[in-house]
């Protein structure tokens, strides 16, 4: 029997990016491995949860049309603590880390991935993945009317109408 490693993956924003697909796909190609994800929304209120329910469903859905063996749970709002409660030595070899680039990351302003290197004792990897955004709509600007440069003076002379008087 094969020996199998299990990763735990820790993305919010990132959880169904490219390049986190990319690192999973990039791993499972060295050996049999299963991973677990684990979306910490931003915060405790509904509409934040069922956000990073949306995007866990995203990432699990993508994740399994490419062949990879994974499952996943939203974690609490907060990515350390969410991390020690899902994390336990015998059922995890590795840790991925999935955050937005430097400069628009709450998680590496709090320096996570070395944290939850220092706090679990096992390899953690860094994914920079970047949010998928909508691209905007393009709304098609109606033709602009031709106008003259003395249209504006129209109405004082000659283009408005004019009353001849009759006198008889």
């Amino acid at each position: 029997m094969a020996w199998k490693t299990h990763i735990l993956v820790v993305a919010n924003v990132t959880a169904d990016s490219d390049e986190l697909l990319s690192a999973m796909r990039q791993r499972s190609d060295r050996g049999p491995t299963s991973f677990t994800l684990i979306v910490p929304p931003r915060d405790h209120g509904d509409r934040s949860r069922e956000r990073g329910q949306a995007r866990l469903d995203r990432a699990l859905a993508r994740a399994r049309e490419s062949g990879i063996e994974i499952d996943g749970a939203l974690g609490d709002c907060d990515p350390v603590v969410a991390i020690s409660e899902a994390f336990d030595p015998r059922s995890y070899d590795e840790i991925f880390v999935s955050t937005l680039p430097v400069g628009t990351s709450r998680w590496l302003q709090i320096d996570l991935p070395h944290r939850v290197g220092r706090l679990t004792g096992v390899p953690v990897s860094h994914i920079v993945g970047h949010e998928e955004r909508p691209r905007p709509r393009s709304v098609a600007r109606p033709a602009p009317e031709r106008r003259g440069v003395l249209t504006p003076l129209t109405p004082l002379t000659w283009g408005g109408t004019r009353r001849r008087s009759r006198t008889g």
